[in-house]
């Protein structure tokens, strides 16, 4: 597996460009390296092997979402007057998602969307509106924001951007889960909006949304429902009859959802949506420059310029899968998932962290659970590294649902065990979000910060020898 840090890739492959080629390279020989590229990289998650990231893993689909980009690549959302295809497309993948969130239960105002760049885009998008609906309903000036331990670190980028303060509430280490009186406790008058997920990163728990939701009636402030990773799987495993708890417009209380579709939506990355209870909130995010001399300027989002094809793309994923298909793909995958938890639990050393649904994160009382990651890696397996404590989760997706897949994962895994119950030197992997890269301490952020920095810098000149 490449090295996450690694700052010239490909380098003994392929040319390294500094400077624009005097002449341009012939497409056929262009489009033959990227596909050469691309055949490497998928290897990384084709066999099943890889948590989360590749979502649908079904190149039959990709193909028909590449087509449906190609088709409208080169249009841009903003100029609806010349592309209204973009206005179908971005109404009616908001409408189903609405459909989806419950949001015909919705009597006393109007819900509404939009559709953004990522689960970060909305996260962001939320807040901001949550933020701008308070200063014009409530005058606050100074707000702040509730949010668990585990609320995803979108959050606090959001508060950081827009001057929020940010309250983090512990969760309990047993269920994983934040209490809903710590929440309230640590509401003011200052607070805009509070925080809970469905399900959250680090272990794939659902918060006691239904309580957030009094909470959040109680003090009058909103409640944002990041379901950017379990939106589009979620209700479907209520269908089949997991235990499931409502967490979605149904729940008085909650003002907003996020939801990825470019997660179990099975989308190209680069899609998501922000649901609003009353389009009131969302409208008081809206952004305009009515004297500039280009003309009079608006944007509902912070995005400007976008592509249709990604509009396309998403709205293509949604209505060639249908609700038939994301049944069958959750059916598979929560399937899946219980095999792959009752491998961990055949271990004694082992231990799952909360109530896991599709994702299952586990750690272990007994040694360091990143010596199991390193052993699990020679064997081509790539978990997500968490942190407070240590513990290694898996999101399962389609891939994980190919015949032979449980049956590795219990090999590579019992091994993986063994190896752990025999070291005394530190291990080499370490918690980074996205991937467990080798050879870090626990103490990165300053590491990261100057490698990130070298990276970006080094991309710029010329590859050592």
């Amino acid at each position: 597996m490449r090295d996450l840090f690694d700052a010239y890739p490909y380098q003994d492959r392929y040319a390294v460009h500094r400077t624009l080629p005097d002449r341009g390279r012939a497409s056929d020989d262009v489009l033959g390296e990227l596909a050469e590229m691309a055949r490497i990289e998928d290897a990384a998650w084709e066999e099943g092997q890889c948590s989360g990231t590749m979502y649908a893993g079904d190149h039959a689909h990709y193909t028909v979402l590449n087509e449906a980009f190609g088709l409208f690549s080169h249009s841009n959302a903003l100029q609806r007057d010349i592309c209204p295809s973009a206005t179908r497309f971005e109404g009616e993948i908001i409408a189903m998602t609405l459909d989806l969130m419950h949001a015909s239960v919705v009597t006393d105002s109007s819900p509404a969307g939009m559709v953004t760049g990522g689960g970060t885009g909305s996260i962001l998008q939320a807040i901001l509106a949550h933020r701008e609906y308070a200063r014009a309903t409530r005058g606050i000036d100074r707000p702040s924001m509730v949010r668990p331990a585990t609320a995803h670190p979108a959050f606090v980028k959001a508060a950081h951007l827009f001057g929020l303060e940010l309250r983090t509430v512990p969760v309990d280490p047993v269920t994983t889960l934040v209490d809903p009186q710590a929440v309230a406790d640590a509401i003011d008058d200052t607070t805009v909006v509070i925080v809970g997920s469905a399900g959250n990163y680090p272990y794939g728990t659902i918060d006691p949304i239904e309580d957030l939701g009094q909470v959040a009636l109680e003090h009058g402030v909103g409640l944002h429902v990041d379901a950017c990773l379990g939106g589009f799987i979620l209700p479907f495993g209520e269908e089949l009859g997991y235990p499931i708890p409502p967490f979605d417009f149904r729940v008085p209380g909650v003002s907003t959802i996020s939801a990825d579709t470019h997660k179990y939506g099975y989308g190209l990355k680069g899609s998501s949506t922000v649901l609003f209870r009353d389009k009131a909130v969302r409208n008081a995010s809206y952004f305009l420059v009515p004297d500039w001399p280009g003309g009079k300027y608006f944007s509902p989002g912070m995005e400007g310029s976008r592509s249709v094809g990604l509009l396309a793309a998403t709205w293509t994923s949604l209505v060639t899968t249908g609700r038939d298909g994301y049944l069958a793909h959750a059916r598979r995958i929560f399937e899946t998932s219980s095999l792959l938890q009752d491998v961990v639990r055949s271990h004694p050393e082992l231990r799952l962290m909360g109530d896991p649904t599709f994702l299952f994160a586990f750690t272990s009382d007994e040694f360091d659970i990143y010596h199991v990651a390193d052993s699990m890696k020679e064997t081509g397996w790539r978990f997500n590294g968490l942190q407070y404590p240590n513990a290694l989760h898996m999101a399962v997706t389609r891939p994980q649902t190919q015949p032979g897949v449980v049956e590795r994962f219990r090999t590579d895994l019992a091994r993986a065990v063994e190896y752990a119950k025999t070291q005394d030197q530190p291990p080499a992997s370490a918690a980074i979000y996205g991937g467990v890269p080798g050879g870090l301490t626990p103490d990165v952020s300053e590491f990261i910060a100057a490698m990130m920095s070298d990276i970006l810098d080094a991309q710029q000149t010329v590859p050592p020898p």
